[in-house]
């Protein structure tokens, strides 16, 4: 493949008004002879963003951010940091840093030394390497945890380290490979809430790799949603969540029912519809309740339904607060399922 000439913009020029953050061109990465595991794809992720790559497991998420890091080859395409190819450069002379899933601390040093070893290897002094590392632990919240050891720390303050040893290389871009995947539902909570503040703070872009719809939906200005090395979908998460571009991307964000109907195959959001006794109902798609679960602010029922392809899962998102009212909430019930028009989203063939 000819790759695209890119020329480096000179030291402190001024990047076009129009440029990426980063740019991937043509990307590909292939192992052997085997499908490729990213094939050939383009993104462009704008500066002082927040882009989260989300898929099943093995769709090249992971592979993406490793080769934009510089850990993994390129087997073939581009990758651009601010209009510079930075495609055959090293991992240290690329301007970005990977904030890893296991948080990847030295154990026997404490969370100031931690931050400060990369400054330690390029040969900055003790001094300034322990004030420069300071600074950065009273930005993420653990100044007065300095001297602590990593098994001092819960997953949170480690976490909390982690960032700052990330950010002390002062990168361009911020790599993050599912940093929250191992802590506690809660705590995953209050540390995307603590992230999204802290790329706000700090201006800059933010790549982050998760298997997690709702992860990414909380976090991100732009979503990326990719399925066997190509991506699917490319949006924010209002547009990918309301209108999924394709059947994978409906059923993989999940709130959706995949339904043939006579305008063709459609999404319609599991809140949006409406069930009514089959006797009662003029039309409608013909079910019959399977399942009631309570999920606190809603109750979730499954119904097996019948549309134009034969018989397909259908669920339903009733308020809590309205599920009293239903006049259909038993297992073994015979439903009709409606929606508004409005409500319908033709997918791709």
């Amino acid at each position: 493949m000819t790759l695209r000439p890119v020329p480096n913009l000179p030291a402190g020029a001024v990047a076009p008004a129009n440029a990426s953050a980063v740019e991937l061109v043509a990307l590909s990465k292939r192992y052997g002879d085997g499908a490729p595991a990213v094939d050939a794809i383009d993104l462009r992720i704008a500066p002082g963003s927040y882009c989260c790559l989300l898929g099943p497991s093995g769709c090249g998420k992971s592979t993406t951010l490793r080769m934009i890091a510089g850990h993994e080859s390129v087997t073939s395409g581009d990758i651009l940091l601010h209009d510079r190819n930075i495609t055959d450069l090293p991992a240290s002379g690329r301007g970005t840093a990977m904030m890893f899933q296991s948080f990847a601390l030295f154990p026997h040093l404490s969370a100031l030394d931690n931050v400060a070893f990369s400054l330690k290897m390029k040969g900055v002094a003790k001094a300034e390497r322990h004030r420069r590392a300071a600074d950065l632990l009273e930005r993420v919240s653990m100044g007065p945890l300095a001297q602590r050891k990593p098994h001092e720390l819960s997953g949170g303050q480690q976490q909390r380290v982690a960032l700052a040893r990330a950010l002390i290389t002062e990168p361009r871009v911020l790599l993050l490979d599912e940093p929250l995947s191992a802590l506690d539902p809660f705590l995953r909570v209050q540390m995307r809430a603590e992230l999204r503040r802290w790329q706000k703070d700090l201006g800059l872009t933010f790549i982050h790799v998760t298997h997690s719809q709702e992860e990414a939906m909380a976090l991100a200005d732009t979503m990326v949603v990719m399925n066997r090395g190509t991506i699917a979908q490319v949006g924010t998460p209002h547009q990918i969540y309301n209108r999924p571009a394709s059947e994978f991307v409906a059923r993989f964000m999940g709130g959706h029912n995949v339904l043939h109907l006579s305008a063709g195959k459609a999404a319609v959001r599991s809140d949006h519809m409406r069930l009514a006794p089959r006797t009662d109902a003029a039309g409608g798609l013909p079910a019959t309740i399977t399942d009631v679960e309570y999920q606190g602010t809603y109750v979730l029922l499954t119904l097996q339904a019948l549309d134009a392809a034969g018989p397909t899962a259908v669920a339903v998102m009733v308020a809590e607060s309205a599920f009293g009212a239903q006049p259909c909430r038993a297992v073994g019930e015979h439903v009709s399922l409606s929606w508004d028009a409005s409500d319908v989203h033709l997918l791709a063939a």
